[in-house]
């Protein structure tokens, strides 16, 4: 997975914009953290950032419910492109325009590859209210269930 930017890294504009960037988690962020927490005290079992290949492709979903094959997402807004709260940097384009399309084009990869491997993927935004978020896993968790007993 070790992708080898087509731009070097640029400088940054400002050490406030180095503390932000440096800040940003990688896994275990706040949405992703209340949702897991919210899904087990519901009594959903599942695996956290558990790696799983699919074909050529190897992904360590936000979470994972080995059993009915379901690997859940949570995007974030800025990173992933939200089309409601994504913002693009408005100063080293030539280095972030690039990249957030390279992200959205490994996201829709990572979905396609785990999809012709008998998984269901489903994408969660960051924005999305906790219990949303839960009812979204919910209903997917009831289509794993009625594909696997069909």
């Amino acid at each position: 997975m070790g992708h080898m930017p087509s731009q070097p890294y640029p400088v940054p504009t400002s050490e406030a914009v180095t503390a932000v960037m440096k800040a940003n988690r990688k896994s275990g962020n706040k949405p992703e953290t209340q949702l897991r927490s919210a899904l087990h005290r519901l009594g959903y079992r599942f695996r956290k950032n558990l790696a799983v290949a699919a074909g050529d492709v190897q992904v360590k979903p936000d979470i994972v419910f080995t059993r009915h094959r379901l690997a859940v997402f949570v995007d974030g807004c800025f990173w992933h492109c939200c089309t409601v709260h994504g913002t693009r940097p408005k100063v080293n384009t030539s280095y972030w325009a690039p990249k957030l399309e390279r992200n959205v084009a490994r996201d829709r990869r990572v979905t396609t590859a785990l999809e012709v491997e008998g998984w269901i993927a489903i994408r969660i935004w960051e924005h999305e209210p906790v219990d949303e978020a839960v009812r979204m896993v919910s209903a997917a968790l009831g289509r794993a269930h009625a594909l696997r007993h069909a």
